[in-house]
């Protein structure tokens, strides 16, 4: 007896378990499952042999459905969306690599085996409690089947009435509607790469002779950096804004005083939690990289990229700081870049912090000795992701002298000292306070740097590539990410005095807000023939 009431629990369990953490309440299962009650009277009006097959498909779809959930769970939780059944296989590989990265390489055995472990183990047990579910209604036929038809009669009722506990409504379809959303979900995967191809086709510059592209920054040094995780809630949450404004503020006061000007607004990134290489690709290609299939057709292409575009002038060296590279990185070509420095070549012998193989700090103190403090050098443009402030935001990093930095010994202190993210990530609002923590320490890196090594020919644009994950958005569907324009030479922020971007480091509120993708073609505008 006990088995069989153990083993409805379970069929019940996965007619009714949501797909969303936040959804995961006792409400959630004081439902009438359509699909529960026309799955059993099926069964009980089918011939034995084919019962007995339909019971054990419907046992291992079942599975398969209470397994997709989980997954959806966890994509929820990190990208705040589902998980794809055709373009996210990938990522469970990535998933896997920042399980190791962050807690070592048993800890990402025991989680693949744990998560092998389970999968098998809901198939079995869900197979085996919808027979056993089954036999049970099938011995007491006539109660099933009154049971059935009063289950579907109160089904009807409720939903024609739409009555509803706890806001949640009693008669539910949720695994059709489900579904129904993965079938459409996988048609629209299989119909997107013509999709992009088509759009990849459109480029507006791809004829300009190479002596009419970016004359308006003829002999600057042009660097996009790249903040990870530098979302519009570390601005705008009230937990965080205080912390945040005040670094904005300094910011933008010092570099005042060293003779920068500043200009801010918005990006739509179309990605958030995770994915930055998606959203650095949007950035950089004009087009909307919103999955690792748009990404792999983007990357095997002939696509010109605003790298592209600087290095077919023969005016500027190109070249990447990639502090996140930890192994071969053939996509580095795409992007032309004279020259990448990776984690393995910015002479740093210092710590990893959890992810983060390179603090920002020394990932710009690299820069400047490798490349930017050249004498009689070309002018440059940099491609820079700064990681400190990637997921899991533990232990961080800390501004020390940067005459100090030397090789990045003075970071084993420094991680010491730090926090431990198996504790931080038990608590939602330490998660919160060190993400803050972490992209106060960006851009103090980064408004240091400009402070010490900038020049006349000094162009910064730095952004963030994606909002961080749910746990520190706090429920916000926002995609937006601050941009940042600074300069010396007045001559460069006048001309995108048409964008009314917001003076400072710090976007206002209602300040122009443009998809990711939007700001390649405008940029080229703007400092080009059309521009000068």
């Amino acid at each position: 007896m006990g088995t069989t009431v153990l083993a409805g629990a379970l069929v019940l369990f996965a007619l009714l378990v949501p797909n969303r953490l936040e959804r995961l309440g006792p409400e959630a299962f004081f439902r009438l499952p359509a699909e529960g009650i026309l799955l059993a009277g099926l069964l009980l009006a089918v011939p034995p042999r084919s019962r007995r097959l339909m019971s054990v498909a419907a046992g291992a779809l079942l599975g398969l459905l209470t397994v997709l959930k989980f997954v959806d769970m966890g994509f929820y939780s990190v990208l705040a969306r589902p998980f794809d059944l055709v373009l996210d296989w990938i990522l469970l590989d990535d998933a896997a690599e920042f399980v190791r990265e962050s807690f070592g390489r048993t800890g990402q055995v025991l989680a693949v085996v744990g998560v092998i472990v389970l999968i098998v183990a809901v198939l079995v047990l869900m197979t085996l409690a919808t027979v056993r579910v089954t036999n049970l209604m099938v011995g007491h036929r006539a109660v099933a089947t009154r049971t059935t038809l009063i289950l579907g009669t109160a089904w009807i009722t409720c939903m024609t009435l739409g009555i509803q506990i706890a806001g949640v409504p009693l008669a539910t379809k949720g695994n059709a509607d489900f579904v129904n959303n993965r079938i459409e979900q996988v048609q629209a995967g299989l119909k997107d790469g013509r999709v992009f191809e088509k759009q990849a086709a459109v480029d507006a510059f791809a004829k300009t002779p190479p002596d009419q592209l970016l004359t308006g920054l003829r002999g600057k040094d042009v660097l996009f950096t790249f903040i990870e995780s530098y979302g519009r809630v570390a601005i705008d949450d009230p937990a965080m804004a205080p912390q945040i404004d005040s670094v904005l503020k300094e910011g933008t006061n010092s570099l005042k005083a060293a003779g920068f000007q500043s200009r801010s607004a918005w990006l739509k990134s179309p990605v958030t939690g995770a994915g930055s290489w998606l959203a650095h690709s949007t950035f950089l290609s004009g087009l909307w990289i919103k999955n690792q299939q748009r990404y792999r057709s983007l990357t095997t292409s002939d696509r010109a990229t605003l790298g592209s575009y600087f290095m077919k002038t023969g005016a500027w060296r190109t070249v990447g700081i990639v502090p996140g590279v930890r192994r071969a990185w053939p996509e580095g070509k795409f992007f032309a870049l004279d020259h990448i420095y990776d984690s393995e070549h910015l002479g740093y012998n210092g710590p990893y912090f959890s992810w983060t193989p390179v603090p920002d700090q020394f990932s710009l103190e690299a820069f400047q000795r490798l490349e930017h403090g050249k004498k009689n050098r070309d002018p440059i443009m940099a491609e820079i992701i700064l990681a400190s402030s990637h997921n899991p935001w533990s232990p961080i990093a800390r501004m020390t002298d940067w005459d100090e930095l030397g090789d990045g010994s003075v970071f084993n202190q420094i991680k010491k000292e730090g926090t431990d993210p198996k504790e931080v990530w038990k608590d939602p609002e330490r998660v919160r306070t060190e993400y803050r923590h972490a992209i106060e320490y960006s851009l103090h890196s980064l408004t240091e740097w400009v402070e010490r090594y900038g020049t006349d020919d000094t162009v910064l644009v730095f952004l963030g590539d994606h909002q961080p994950v749910p746990t520190v958005t706090a429920g916000s569907t926002s995609k937006d990410v601050p941009v940042t324009i600074v300069a010396r030479d007045p001559k460069v922020l006048d001309k995108i005095a048409d964008w009314n971007w917001t003076d400072g480091l710090k976007p206002a509120e209602n300040a122009p807000t443009w998809g990711m993708d939007r700001f390649r073609d405008r940029f080229m505008t703007a400092y080009g023939p059309r521009g000068d």
